[in-house]
């Protein structure tokens, strides 16, 4: 390090070096200031896209509540809108949900298989992939209604998977592999309370 003899000499090195780097510092501290506000407005701007979707997440939500099926092509916007946002996928789980009460079961899985593709939240994912083989189940596809239930490995969902795997094999006349799958469904911790009577019905 370069030693100063006197406080005058050290004053004309900080002018000196100033007026080397100055500019650079000046600018430095800008794009700093810069990047901090933009960072501070990005933040803000995906805060109030976020309020927005709830907001007409709520609307879409209320419209299905009050039209039914009716609100379909309102609530069809509202997730076309926003599908860059998890609200437009729970929008799509409830209109499936209104369709199948409707008996629309066919336009109830378009909207579970879309909710599938396009949920980035992993606890979702298998609630979704359930209810898909359970309305393919009902719709006669026992294959593809197993080969959704192949995708589930959370333990949370194995006494749900195991006894619709069991109702499945009761649809094809399978006792035996329905008489399995309810007793392994009966040992997992989501087991329900309807698979006693299930093995009981079996048994007779």
């Amino acid at each position: 390090m370069e030693l100063y003899d006197s406080e005058e000499q050290q004053v004309e090195a900080i002018k000196d070096w100033w007026k080397e780097n100055g500019k650079a510092v000046v600018l430095g501290v800008v794009v700093g200031l810069g990047g901090l506000f933009g960072w501070r407005y990005y933040q803000d701007s995906i805060t109030q896209a976020q309020e927005a979707a709830s907001e007409q997440y709520t609307k879409a939500i209320e419209s299905i509540a009050a039209k039914g099926t009716d609100a379909s092509s309102d609530v069809q916007a509202f997730i076309d809108s926003s599908k860059e946002s998890e609200y437009s996928v729970l929008a799509a789980l409830q209109l499936a949900k209104v369709q199948v009460e409707a008996g629309e079961l066919d336009k109830a899985l378009v909207q579970l298989q879309w909710a599938q593709s396009n949920t980035k939240d992993a606890a979702i994912t298998p609630l979704i992939t359930y209810r898909i083989a359970r309305l393919m189940a009902e719709m006669g596809n026992s294959d593809g209604a197993q080969a959704e239930l192949s995708k589930i490995s959370d333990e949370a969902w194995a006494g749900r998977v195991a006894e619709l795997r069991g109702d499945i094999a009761i649809r094809e006349g399978n006792r035996d592999a329905a008489y399995t799958a309810y007793t392994e469904a009966q040992q997992a911790q989501d087991a329900s309370q309807g698979l006693q009577i299930k093995l009981d019905d079996l048994a007779k």
